[in-house]
């Protein structure tokens, strides 16, 4: 089952897909990212969450109790039919599953960024004074601000025997993690690809037609 999820995965990357598809780098509080991918019985997901919506912080762990918030979060993750629950009539099982919490991969082009800027700002500094100083300060406070995101990335492989009967879901995800407000839903299948907006309010995904 494992070789089947790149193939599913590659899927939600199809151009007329794709253009519906949010921004990670947008990384919205209280927005997460679930893609969904069918093929046959198979359904591929992908979560991608801000730390902020999982655990209530982005910043790295330092004590006990942030890294047991974390911790446990990933464990709630790994169990992806307890936070997106298919129909009994569907059968579905998980044959993979796996979470973790990752830290934005540009923290270190920032870092190089504020080095760069510190150059150009000293220069500046001696010309203008110190109301630009002020402003480079700002925004190498923004830049270490955006470095210190985080967010939860979890991958789910499902076989269901019964696919046809697959004709919703429900999110008790937003049960599960109280920050988050919303998930933008990607589904590719062989009816198509499709964006769904499913929100706190009203946690159930219609897909009828869809699968």
């Amino acid at each position: 089952m494992k070789q089947n999820l790149p193939i599913l995965l590659s899927l939600l990357a199809l151009p007329a897909f794709a253009e519906g598809t949010r921004e990670l780098d947008s990384h919205e509080h209280g927005v997460g990212e679930l893609n969904i991918a069918m093929e046959g019985k198979t359904i591929a997901m992908e979560l991608h969450a801000p730390g902020a919506d999982i655990v209530g912080f982005e910043y790295a762990a330092t004590s006990d109790e942030d890294r047991a918030a974390i911790e446990n979060a990933v464990a709630t993750l790994a169990k992806p039919l307890d936070l997106f629950s298919f129909p009994d009539a569907a059968k579905c099982t998980v044959t993979r599953a796996s979470a973790e919490l990752e830290a934005e991969e540009d923290h270190d082009e920032h870092a190089k960024h504020d080095d760069h800027d510190d150059h150009d700002d000293h220069a500046e500094h001696d010309e203008h004074g110190e109301h630009d100083d002020h402003e480079d300060h700002a925004k190498h406070d923004d830049h270490a601000e955006e470095a210190s995101h985080t967010e939860f990335h979890a991958e789910y492989v499902l076989n269901c025997d019964n696919p046809d009967a697959i004709n919703k879901i429900d999110f008790a995800y937003f049960e599960a993690f109280p920050n988050a407000l919303e998930l933008e839903v990607q589904i590719v299948s062989s009816a198509g690809a499709k964006a769904f907006e499913v929100e706190r309010d009203a946690p159930t995904l219609d897909l009828r037609g869809m699968f």
